[in-house]
């Protein structure tokens, strides 16, 4: 039975000349392309958190000068033979951790130490390989869509950067009296370290819908949420920042009482070291107060940002945002057990775990902010 036709149809034109309207060049000839690149983005997120994870504990064990010397080749392979281990040992020996703080430390003790430095130097190593060869593959076989290869090759160019940086910060505690790297090249360190996880789980969460549904998305914006969404973002990255200050001088270990410091508000010689900004990157108790303040700042503002989404009337945008104040909560209390109890490395690695995860909530609600998932009147 022959089907009806339209009664706008021109006379004589077969139905089978007819072609499908086209989508426009976005996603055009890509889409396996987009799902594959969402793949090796995300092993780039799990190795970045492991990064993460593993340079925390790096520092928790009084590990990250255990290798002098920045070799990003010929250091990928270990000490072989006993002569080599001597070696490496005499050269940790030079410096002032081991002069100071170590004095007594035998070669198996150094080893130990010795291999959490070379795994977090040789997990960076990988996943600049992983980068490497994800992204030579997607552009030189053109799978990339206008815009990508340099957002692409951006995070290639932050992690020579990083490691730049983690050699520039390793570097400050090989001289003079200093038993730590400096704090402030930490936080630096680990703030990009941070800022590159930051940038992949944006691109994973823009991948994961077509382009054409996000420029469709983005006529449903909040923009009030998204400014709420970028002065989260601005404010957990500064915590971040403090939290290496912390880490960088071991304050988290000191000050165990809580809400107070030492039975007071403030804990006492804020501001004894001159000159006194030296105070905010080297006196245990002053960096502490800042993180706390800073803490609840961010605790109070993500419940703010709570409660101005639950007005709006996508419930993707009310979603995300309630999620990441969970996640601002959860991160404020386990910071509270850990300064309760000194410290300890699984707690403190908990803690850092706990801001990568805040971390990509945040970033999710203001990606959903600006784009919105689609839903129906009744929604």
């Amino acid at each position: 039975m022959s089907q009806k036709r339209s009664i706008f149809e021109e006379v004589g034109v077969e139905s089978s000349t007819r072609q499908t309207p086209a989508t426009g060049a976005i996603d055009s000839g890509r889409r396996d392309a987009r799902g594959a690149i969402r793949l090796w983005l995300m092993l780039l997120f799990v190795l970045v958190v492991l990064m993460i994870a593993v340079g925390g504990l790096t520092r928790l064990t009084d590990s990250g000068l255990s290798i002098t010397e920045w070799n990003p080749v010929t250091g990928a392979l270990p000490p072989m033979d006993e002569a080599k281990w001597q070696s490496e040992f005499e050269k940790y020996q030079a410096i002032p951790e081991f002069q100071l703080q170590n004095s007594e430390m035998t070669l198996s003790e150094f080893q130990s130490i010795y291999w959490w430095e070379w795994g977090h130097r040789q997990l960076g190593r990988i996943i600049g390989l992983v980068w490497a060869v994800g992204f030579l593959f997607f552009w030189l076989t053109n799978r990339l869509s206008p815009g990508w290869p340099l957002r692409l090759l951006g995070l290639g160019v932050l992690g020579g950067l990083q490691g730049a940086i983690g050699w520039w910060m390793v570097s400050s505690g090989l001289t003079g009296v200093m038993t730590d790297v400096a704090s402030y090249r930490l936080a630096l360190h680990l703030g990009l370290a941070f800022a590159i996880l930051g940038l992949i789980a944006w691109y994973l969460l823009r991948l994961a819908r077509p382009e054409r549904e996000l420029m469709q998305a983005r006529r449903s914006k909040d923009s009030g949420l998204m400014t709420l969404g970028n002065l989260l973002i601005a404010l957990a990255l500064i915590q971040i920042l403090l939290g290496a200050l912390v880490a960088g001088i071991d304050a988290g270990r000191n000050y165990t009482d809580w809400p107070m410091m030492a039975g007071s508000i403030t804990p006492p010689g804020m501001w004894e070291i001159e000159p006194i900004w030296r105070n905010v990157f080297e006196n245990d108790g002053t960096v502490q107060f800042i993180h706390r303040m800073v803490a609840y700042l961010l605790f109070l503002f993500g419940l703010f940002s709570w409660f101005a989404a639950r007005r709006s009337a996508l419930r993707s945008v009310k979603t995300a945002y309630s999620w990441a104040a969970v996640a601002i909560f959860g991160q404020a209390v386990i910071g509270i057990v850990t300064v309760m109890h000194s410290a300890p490395v699984a707690l403190a690695l908990m803690h850092q775990l706990g801001a990568v995860v805040a971390w990509s909530l945040i970033l999710r609600a203001r990606f959903m902010a600006q784009y919105p998932l689609a839903q129906s009147v009744r929604g």
